[in-house]
């Protein structure tokens, strides 16, 4: 039997860390763990030990003085002072991978449908965004198969759009109607802060078993702790960045960019940040463009950006939607007035724009778009005298247009919720409303 030769592992013995670094829980003050000891970097998993229960998972959010914040992925049932705190040395990692293609994952990328993840690769869930001298201009066309918004407010491949709407207008099932129509490859969709009862409602009523096959659902319902609603979004996002990077045109929604910013003021506030504007601490308004930037194109292919954005009271200026609105390259207006007329998909396309609608589309689309939306403000303007029946025809050659073409409009502009049409259709459709001029 030769004779054991140590030469090769002295060099990783000397290089190895033969020890681990712990501190012990001093105090729980509502969703923040403190503790004392513990040699860890912001963003680093560490592992909270008690009496021999399997660990609880917690992530380090700051520091005060001598103790170190964690804040839980967790319940925290079970830990008081004394218990042990071990640092992982690294951060949370999630799976990635084609294997993802139909499945329902939570906030930490684990499988909520009893099935495993076989043969999957790991990345980090926060990334910087890309190099901005290496993306790519955006020039393609992502068809959405809805009417309003591929001849309206059309989005680019790369392209970031938000779309705002108070509760129950019809977000969701907008969401759905993209992702079973739209012509990107992948759709990646996480649904941070929802209610348990509409995942599955989701799933099987709005996305369908043909739009899940496709798919990649990330959801961290409003149960879960904070910063498992934040890593549920940055999650969505690096999966949404794995399928990019094999040049894959990448469809990502998150339901909502709202909730994001809500789980994120909760973690700001309970570590003693100061709030600002209506109560929402600085990190919030750090965090929103660190998290949309990680989307558009990249050196190859390109994840185009759906998010929605929930305002308080139908308040268009509210501080998220204020800020989010500078962040992205469009705005799509869902309102309640639209809504309770019938009118699906209740878009207000006189507040709503794409910004690269003009880079990517041609000059007779855009002529015919800015020409109903032309006709639309006019009769907008006089509704008031037409509804009651005070307008006379020849008072305004621009509202006797609008008044002719009124109807043919609005059921262009109308779309059920299982009604598709391919961009081709829907250009050739919005061109024959202004034949007979």
């Amino acid at each position: 039997m030769p004779a054991f030769d140590p030469a090769p592992w002295q060099g990783k013995i000397a290089q190895a860390d033969l020890w681990q670094c712990g501190g012990k829980v001093t105090q729980v003050i509502g969703l923040t763990v403190e503790a004392c000891g513990l040699r860890a970097a912001v963003g680093e998993i560490c592992h909270i030990h008690n009496n021999g229960a399997p660990p609880i998972v917690a992530e380090v959010v700051g520091f005060k003085a001598d103790a170190t914040l964690l804040m839980p992925l967790g319940d925290l049932v079970g830990v008081g002072p004394g218990c042990r705190v071990v640092a992982t040395g690294g951060e949370q990692l999630i799976p990635v991978g084609p294997q993802l293609l139909g499945r329902v994952v939570d906030g930490l990328g684990r499988p909520l449908d009893g099935r495993t993840l076989p043969n999957v690769t790991w990345r980090a869930a926060s990334s910087s965004p890309p190099n901005p001298m290496q993306r790519q201009r955006i020039t393609e066309v992502l068809a959405t198969g809805v009417k309003a918004i591929d001849a309206l407010l059309t989005c680019g491949c790369g392209q970031r759009l938000g779309i705002f709407a108070g509760s129950g207008v019809g977000k969701s099932t907008l969401l759905g109607m993209i992702a079973r129509h739209s012509t990107a490859d992948v759709n990646v969709i996480a649904l941070v802060g929802e209610r348990g009862r509409e995942v599955r409602e989701f799933i099987e009523g709005d996305l369908g078993e043909a739009g899940l096959k496709r798919s990649v659902v990330v959801a961290a319902t409003s149960d879960q702790p904070a910063l498992v609603r934040i890593k549920g979004a940055q999650t969505a996002t690096a999966i949404a960045e794995s399928f990019r990077d094999q040049g894959q045109d990448v469809l990502l929604m998150m339901d909502s960019l709202t909730r994001f910013a809500l789980a994120q003021r909760e973690v700001g506030l309970a570590i003693g940040e100061p709030p600002t504007t209506r109560g929402y601490p600085p990190s919030v308004f750090a965090a929103l463009p660190k998290l949309v930037e990680r989307v558009g194109t990249a050196e190859r292919g390109s994840i185009t950006g759906l998010y929605t954005v929930l305002v308080e009271g139908d308040d268009l200026n509210e501080p998220v939607a204020d800020a989010v609105r500078g962040l992205l390259d469009g705005h799509i207006v869902l309102t309640r007035d639209l809504a309770s007329m019938n009118h699906f998909p209740a878009i207000d396309v006189l507040a709503s724009v794409s910004r690269l609608m003009p880079d990517i589309t041609s000059a007779e689309q855009l002529e015919l778009a800015n020409h109903l939306r032309s006709l639309l403000a006019a009769y907008r303007e006089a509704a008031d005298l037409i509804e009651i029946g005070a307008y006379q025809a020849g008072s305004n050659p621009r509202v006797d247009a609008a008044c002719r073409h009124y109807d043919a409009i609005n059921s262009f502009l109308r779309q059920g919720e299982d009604e598709y049409y391919g961009l081709r259709e829907t250009l050739i459709q919005l061109e024959s409303l202004f034949e007979e001029e």
